[in-house]
C-alpha cells in the first residue's frame, strides 16, 4: 500500500534555494530513505514578530479546521456514491490532479490568494471561505439524507415479512369484493406450516363466510398472504378467531386511488434522488478540491511564518516536501536530525522541556528544522 504521509520541512537557504534541496537529496539518497520535491512559497508579507507569533497559534487552529472539513467533504462524497464508493480517490482531485501530484508539485495560487495581502488577510481568505463550503455541505446534506431516508422508508415498507410489509404492490382488484353492501374481503397473513390448518378451517371459523372464497395472493419463505370474504357482521369475530388460530388479518382497504398515489410518490423519490446525484457529486467534487488546496496553502503559510520566527531575517529558508518511504521513517528522522543538528541552538532535539515559547510546537515535536506532516489518505486506506 502506498505511503500518502508526507513531510513539508524547511530550512535556512544556502547560497541558494537549490543548494539546500541537494544537501537534502544527498543525505536521503544513498539509502533510498525519501521521495524529495522543492516546496516553494512566494515572497509573503513577514509583518512585525508580535503578529507573527500571534499568527502561528491561529495557523494552527485554521490548520486543523481547514483538514477537518476537507476531510468531512471526501466523506460525504463517498456517502453519496454508496455502491460506486470504490470510485472515491478518483474523484478526489486538487487542481485538477491527484493529490500526490498537487502535494509534490504545489505552486501558490496568486489569483486566490494575492501576496500583496498580509498574511492574517490571506488566513482570512481562506477561513471564510472553507466556512461557507462546509455552511452550504450541511445544507446540501440535510436535504440529500432527507430525501434518501424518505425512500429508503418506503422501500423498507415494500419489503420484509408479510407481517409488516406494505401489501399494496401484491394485491390487485379482483381479489376484493368491492362496492357491496353486506361483503368484505380480509387479507390474512398465514404461516406456511399452518396453510393445510387454514384451507381446513377458515370457512369454519365464523357463520356467514363465503365457502371457497379464499385465494393465494403471495407467499415468502415463512409467510402466505390469502384473502377471504365475509358477511360485514362477523369480521370483528373472525378477526378474533383467526388470532387465535394463529392466522394475522392485516388491516387493508383496497383503495385504486392511495395505491396509485404511494406508486407515484416512490416513482417521484427515485427521480428527485436521480435529479440531485449527478450536481450534488460535482459540487462535492469541486470543493473537495477547494478545501484541500487551500489546506496545502495553510500548511505554507505555516511553514512561512516558522521559518521567519527560527530563522530570523531576511527571509531565507527552501520549503521542501519529503515521501518517507515505508519501514524507513525512523530512520529518515535520525539523517534529518544529523543533516540540521547545527540549527539546533537550544539543546532542545532530544526531549528538552525549554521549547521556545510561541513557535506552535508541542511537546515532543522540536525538530530542528521546521516540521509539519500532512497525511493525503481521504478515504481511510492507511
Amino acid at each position: 500500500m502506498l505511503n500518502t504521509e508526507y513531510w513539508l520541512i524547511s530550512a535556512p537557504g544556502d547560497k541558494t534555494g537549490q543548494q539546500t534541496f541537494d544537501k537534502l537529496n544527498g543525505a536521503t539518497g544513498k539509502q533510498q530513505l525519501s521521495v524529495n520535491s522543492k516546496f516553494n512559497i512566494p515572497d509573503l508579507k513577514v509583518g512585525t514578530l508580535d503578529q507573527l507569533v500571534g499568527l502561528s497559534d491561529d495557523l494552527g487552529k485554521l490548520d486543523t479546521y481547514v483538514e477537518q472539513i476537507t476531510r468531512k467533504v471526501a466523506n460525504y462524497l463517498g456517502d453519496v456514491l454508496e455502491d460506486q464508493r470504490d470510485k472515491l480517490s478518483e474523484n478526489l482531485l486538487a487542481g485538477g490532479v491527484d493529490l500526490a501530484t498537487y502535494v509534490s508539485h504545489f505552486r501558490w495560487d496568486m489569483a486566490k490568494y494575492p501576496i500583496k495581502q498580509s498574511l492574517k488577510n490571506i488566513a482570512e481568505i481562506i477561513s471564510k471561505q472553507v466556512g461557507q463550503i462546509e455552511a452550504d455541505l450541511k445544507s446540501k446534506a440535510s436535504a440529500y439524507n432527507s430525501l434518501k431516508s424518505n425512500l429508503q422508508s418506503i422501500e423498507k415498507k415494500q419489503t420484509g415479512s408479510l407481517v409488516t410489509r406494505n401489501l399494496g404492490d401484491l394485491v390487485k382488484k379482483e381479489h376484493f369484493v368491492l362496492d357491496s353492501e353486506y361483503l368484505s374481503t380480509l387479507l390474512v397473513v398465514v404461516p406456511l406450516a399452518n396453510m393445510t390448518d387454514w384451507t381446513a378451517k377458515y370457512e369454519k371459523m365464523t357463520d356467514m363466510v363465503v365457502p371457497r372464497s379464499s385465494q393465494l395472493i403471495y407467499q415468502d419463505n415463512d409467510h402466505a398472504l390469502v384473502t377471504v370474504t365475509l358477511f360485514n357482521k362477523v369480521v370483528s369475530d373472525y378477526k378474533n378467531k383467526a388470532r387465535e388460530n394463529k392466522f394475522l388479518v392485516r388491516e387493508f382497504s383496497y383503495n385504486d386511488e392511495e395505491l396509485k398515489a404511494g406508486k407515484n410518490e416512490l416513482t417521484k423519490l427515485h427521480t428527485d434522488k436521480k435529479k440531485q446525484f449527478g450536481p450534488l457529486v460535482r459540487w462535492l467534487k469541486v470543493n473537495f478540491g477547494e478545501c484541500f488546496t487551500a489546506w496545502i496553502h495553510v500548511k505554507a503559510l505555516r511553514v512561512f511564518v516558522e521559518s521567519v520566527l527560527r530563522f530570523g531575517l531576511p527571509v531565507n529558508f527552501q520549503g521542501m516536501i519529503l515521501l518517507p518511504q515505508k519501514k524507513q521513517m525512523k530512520k529518515l528522522r535520525e539523517v534529518l536530525n544529523d543533516l540540521y543538528l547545527h540549527l539546533d541552538t537550544t539543546g532542545t532535539l532530544g526531549g528538552s522541556d525549554d521549547i521556545p515559547s510561541g513557535l506552535g510546537f508541542n511537546q515532543g515535536e522540536y525538530y530542528p528544522y521546521v516540521y509539519f506532516k500532512i497525511n493525503i489518505d481521504m478515504i481511510g486506506l492507511n
